[in-house]
């Protein structure tokens, strides 16, 4: 894997860590959902996941990162489906596929 790519994995696990401290080791949705600085911030980063996923793929096309159409149509729609975007839908995607997506970024910067 080329220096491109892992900088990329590296950007994706920036991300995922900070959306981590950002939410705390609670998890609590409550706190997320009444508190909109958390929420752009929340999104941003989901945003810099899903550009940096778009450009792995491109670079690197058999790279097996699990969802990862789904991690670019995530945001594409928080940038151009802002007004259809629940918060419900981004702690899905906090809690159900941030981890599994850290895990695989990596086991791919380990190799």
């Amino acid at each position: 894997m080329d220096n491109k790519a892992k900088k990329l994995l590296f950007d994706i696990l920036t991300a995922i860590n900070k959306i981590e401290d950002y939410i705390g080791v609670e998890k609590k949705y409550d706190k997320y959902d009444g508190n909109s600085m958390l929420q752009d911030a929340v999104e941003r980063n989901i945003e810099i996941i899903g550009e940096a996923v778009n450009k792995l793929l491109k670079i690197e096309p058999f790279i097996n990162i699990s969802g990862a159409r789904r991690i670019v149509d995530a945001r594409n729609k928080i940038i151009h489906g802002y007004d259809e975007i629940e918060n419900v839908q981004i702690w899905g995607i906090i809690i159900n596929h941030l981890p599994l997506l850290k895990r695989e970024a990596q086991q791919y910067l380990e190799e």
